[in-house]
């Protein structure tokens, strides 16, 4: 459970945050613990259906998360001491959450955590890899620029993220409205058609009954449509959140036309960013794989790089490991890797890679549009062609009676 407290340290500074702990009693000991007086404890969880619908709203987005990451890089590098840091980031966040998280953070470091350990209590908000650099850079001693990279590293992602999001506005748009005129053609012109053709013996193809029993079905069965819709919809779902259904979706991608080379790309650029960011922060070859593999969104590559993380404990290199999964990490990558391995310079060749692959993401992601258009126009002019037929052909089959 989670329980509020107010509280005042042992040189009489007032201080307020969230704590953790099984009851209200173990969490008086708790604080006690941190030679702190307790004024106030309560029970801080909420279940109001206002709360769950403010937090859904509310919750972290990558771009909250790039904001408050790049905030707290441009403070510490004011040399503003890390306490400071995290009460003014508190203080200007509008996310109801983050600032939330941020509150508890800030108490955390006042109570003798480190950043790490405070913001690993909070692995919903920040992923294992952020962790990692920070806990990296406190060893090392470079907290300012794990900060800065992380904000860039972020930023490249959210701006990858709207491009996508941007090249498939047309498209959807397309798509949604071919529907809505198909149903309306369906369910409004068709019948009104049907009638003549009827009445006039006219002959009809396949496509046109096709097209009219699918006219008849939506109008007497719509709601049920709608029922087996959700149905479908939430099955889908549901399926997908499982392991198999995550690497179903995950394979699916990557088989996908035009978006599955995007996405490898993707992959490998973040491969080859985070890795060679973790090993220069000093953490191990195989343990930096093994984090690697938790920031690449697809669970393929996160079980391949599990793999490749226990092949190399056991002696094998990182460059045979890559080439032996070609079709996910292209051969040059594996090439690369080798004289990274065998001139001493693997973080280096790993940055090399990261901005090679970078920069192809970002020239596929400015031609999205153009490369999606041609195939748009293909689909669309097929159903369309389909369409025409559905009632030219009739007409067509009821001139030829009337000539006759």
């Amino acid at each position: 459970m989670k329980f509020k407290y107010s509280a005042r340290t042992k040189e009489g500074e007032m201080q307020t945050g969230f704590v953790d702990a099984g009851n209200q009693k173990a969490a008086a000991n708790i604080l006690t613990g941190h030679d702190l007086y307790v004024l106030s404890l309560e029970g801080a969880e909420k279940v109001g259906l206002f709360e769950i619908a403010s937090k859904f709203f509310n919750r972290v987005k990558t771009t909250d998360l790039m904001i408050f990451t790049g905030q707290f890089a441009t403070l510490l590098g004011s040399e503003v001491p890390l306490g400071d840091a995290i009460r003014n980031l508190n203080k200007q966040t509008r996310n109801v959450i983050l600032k939330e998280v941020t509150g508890e953070i800030a108490a955390d470091i006042n109570a003798g955590l480190s950043l790490s350990q405070a913001l690993e209590r909070h692995s919903a908000v920040f992923s294992e890899f952020y962790i990692s650099m920070i806990r990296s850079a406190e060893i090392t001693g470079r907290l300012e620029s794990a900060m800065s990279f992380l904000a860039d590293y972020l930023e490249k992602e959210v701006s990858w993220r709207a491009k996508i999001r941007n090249a498939m506005i047309y498209p959807v748009f397309i798509i949604a409205l071919f529907f809505i005129v198909a149903i309306m053609l369906v369910t409004v012109v068709f019948p009104k058609l049907s009638v003549v053709f009827e009445e006039t013996n006219a002959k009809m193809p396949l496509i046109t009954k096709i097209l009219l029993g699918s006219g008849d079905f939506i109008i007497n069965w719509w709601w049920l449509i709608i029922l087996i819709t959700i149905f479908l919809i939430s099955l889908i779902t549901g399926y997908l959140k499982t392991p198999e259904g995550k690497n179903v979706k995950s394979e699916l991608i990557m088989k996908t036309p035009i978006f599955g080379n995007l996405f490898k790309k993707i992959y490998v650029a973040r491969f080859a960013d985070s890795l060679s960011i973790l090993i220069r922060g000093g953490i191990p070859v195989a343990q930096s794989i093994e984090i690697t593999g938790h920031t690449i969104d697809n669970i393929i590559y996160r079980d391949i790089l599990h793999e490749v993380s226990e092949k190399i404990k056991a002696g094998e290199t990182l460059s045979v490991l890559l080439s032996a999964n070609e079709y996910y990490f292209p051969a040059m990558v594996g090439q690369m890797v080798a004289v990274g391995e065998a001139t001493g310079r693997l973080e280096e060749i790993l940055t090399k890679i990261s901005v090679f692959y970078t920069r192809e993401v970002d020239n596929t992601l400015n031609n999205l549009a153009e490369l999606i258009q041609p195939v748009l126009i293909t689909v669309i002019g097929i159903f369309i062609g389909l369409l025409f037929a559905a009632v030219l052909l009739p007409i067509y089959n009821l001139m030829q009676g009337f000539k006759n």
